[in-house]
This record gives C-alpha cells, structure tokens and sequence, in this order.
C-alpha cells in the first residue's frame, strides 16, 4: 500500500537538510584573516593642504629674489679711500671762494710800481702831517741805494706804462728810478705836474711785458664803510698790502704853504711814509684814489688810523684819463 504520510513524516527521523553556500569574495569567508579597523583621519592632513598654497608661493619668491640677484649683482662695499673722497668732494663744494684782498692783490699786481728818488739837496717840501718819501733805510729788507734818496709808490695806468703818483714824492729829485713787479728797472722823467691835486704822472724809459695797466673804478661807488685796500711801499718794503674801510668821504686837507686838499677819501687801511702815490683800491682790485697823505698830531710821520686819498677820477681827470 502507498505510503499516504506527509513527506515530513517520512524523514521526521532524518537530519535536516543546510543549503550550502559557496561565498566568491575570500574576504568574506568565515576563515580569512578579519581586516585590521580603520583608524581616524589624521589631523595634519587638511591644514597642510591649506598651506601647501603658501608654500609654493614663498618658493617662487625665494627664486624671483635668486634670479635677480644674478641679473643685478649688488655694488661691491665702500673702501675708505672712497669715504676720503666723497668727504673730499663734499667740502670742497662748500669751500668758500678766495678773500676780496687776495682777488684785488692778483688783479693789481701788475701795475705797482716803486719809485726811488734821488734828491737834489734837501728833501722835497711836502704838506705837514702827510705820507712824505721816506729816507731809505740803511739795511735790512726794503732798503734803498743811498741816504740822500726818498721813496714812495705808483701805479701804471695805461698801455704807454705811464705811472700816476703824488708829486711830492718826486718833487725835487734829479733823478727818478721805478722798479716793476718782475724786478725790472728804469730810469723816469716827470711829464705832468699838477700841484693843486698833488699829482704827478712819470713816463719810464722802458715798460716790461709783464706790466699791464690798472683797472680805474668808480670812487663815486663809494659808501662809508665800503672795503679798500691800500698798496705801496711802506718804509721802502715794496708790494705791500694793507686792508680797511672807507671812514668818510669829502675830507678837505690844509697843506701849510700849499695847495688845499678837497674831496679826498679818509680810510682806515694803514698807510705810511713810502705808500705815498700808490692805489687805493675796492674790494674788485680796482683803482679808486692816490693814496696821499697821513694825519698824525704828532711830528711822528706814521700811521694813527687816518689816511687819506685823491680820488682817482680826479686826478686821472687832471692827467687826462677817462673820467668816470
């Protein structure tokens, strides 16, 4: 007879059946290795990434700075002797230009003269208290050829050397020598008088090229107080200079037994016996007076602090010269 029981009942005293599966991943087989658990995100991670921008700029800074200090090197380091000269140069900018007395003693140079007077006798008459020809000393610097002679000063003051000088410094000389800037000498005669101004112009016998004529200025120029220099011969010590101002202008001198003086230029510039028919100058080199006279109360014939002057327009008129 068939069997009519369930299929269950057949097999209730059997084992039940497993379905077997066969897994393809390894990793998923029950006996492979379990992989190792995932750690946390590193915390470096992400700020780096946010720097890496900066970084990469700093390095093609780094190589800009690099690639221009190879195209324009730096200028090498200053040596001392460097320093010396920019030190040099800077004060020599600033160096201040020549005093008025050197530019007026290198512009008249040229045309000072000394004159040597042999006298033929007494000594010339000339106005008391002035810058009379002094005796010539008997020794020592400046001295002169003999005791019986006189000195003073002059100035040449055209091509022909004509040389302009007060007259009564070659007042009664039988003999008259002019010595020029480079040593040079000759003998002079007297060609213009002109007692009313004490002035007198000489003509040498012979004028050395490196004698060039003055320049005439304006006295009219003239301030008190304006700068002058007086040059001359001082006690026979030829080509000396001496500096001061203007003290007044207009100064009339009283000569006893002589002509009276007016309209001449008191300075304060020493002048002594032998200074007598130099120049008296501006502060530009420029002739503006014959020096001509000292006044001293004393009968000392040396400076006290007053001399006085022709101006030059004056006697340059008297001798024919362009008035100014």
């Amino acid at each position: 007879m068939l069997d009519a029981s369930p299929a269950g009942d057949r097999d209730a005293g059997a084992a039940p059946r497993q379905l077997e599966t066969r897994p393809t991943d390894p990793s998923l087989r029950s006996d492979a290795p379990a992989a190792p658990p995932a750690g946390p995100p590193s915390r470096w991670r992400r700020p780096a990434r946010r720097l890496a921008p900066f970084a990469g700029g700093v390095v093609a800074a780094l190589v800009a700075v690099a690639l221009w200090s190879a195209a324009f090197p730096p200028a090498p380091p200053v040596t001392p002797a460097q320093v010396h000269d920019a030190i040099a140069s800077a004060l020599a900018s600033v160096t201040p230009p020549p005093a008025f007395s050197e530019t007026a003693w290198a512009r008249i140079a040229p045309s000072v003269v000394l004159i040597q007077a042999t006298l033929a006798g007494a000594s010339p008459s000339a106005p008391a208290g002035s810058a009379v020809p002094s005796p010539a000393p008997s020794g020592g610097a400046g001295a002169g050829p003999a005791a019986d002679s006189a000195i003073g000063s002059g100035v040449v003051v055209d091509d022909q050397g004509d040389i302009m000088t007060a007259l009564h410094v070659v007042a009664g000389a039988s003999a008259i020598k002019v010595t020029f800037i480079d040593g040079t000498t000759a003998q002079a005669l007297v060609t213009e008088r002109h007692p009313e101004l004490d002035i007198a112009v000489l003509q040498p016998a012979s004028v050395p090229a490196a004698v060039q004529p003055a320049t005439l200025g304006n006295p009219g120029a003239l301030q008190v107080g304006s700068e002058v220099f007086a040059v001359g011969s001082p006690f026979g010590l030829a080509d000396s200079m001496s500096a001061g101002v203007v003290s007044a202008l207009g100064r009339t001198f009283a000569t006893p037994g002589g002509p009276t003086l007016t309209g001449l230029i008191q300075v304060d510039a020493a002048v002594n016996p032998g200074n007598s028919g130099g120049p008296l100058l501006n502060r530009d080199g420029e002739v503006v007076g014959i020096v001509d006279a000292l006044v001293n109360p004393t009968k000392e014939d040396v400076f006290v602090g007053v001399g006085l002057a022709v101006p030059i327009d004056v006697a340059g008129g008297a001798a024919g010269l362009p008035q100014y």
